[in-house]
């Protein structure tokens, strides 16, 4: 691996990283798992996606920060 290929590296993994924390494939990861699993299952859109989700973290928090 060339010196310009380790530098991007090293700039880009902690955006994939913070990316990945804060849920940014999330989504992606679902569509996937339901055309695997359940392939007659309608597909949400993104952002019923997340409005679902962020209102069953809002009914059941678990544990978290605030």
């Amino acid at each position: 691996m060339n010196a310009l290929a380790t530098i991007a590296r090293w700039i880009t993994a902690p955006v994939r990283y913070w990316g990945e924390v804060l849920g940014e494939k999330d989504y992606e990861k679902y569509v996937a798992h339901l055309k695997r699993h359940h392939p007659g299952c309608p597909i949400p859109t993104e952002r019923e996606y997340w409005h679902k989700r962020w209102a069953d973290q809002e009914t059941n928090p678990g544990s978290r920060c605030c």
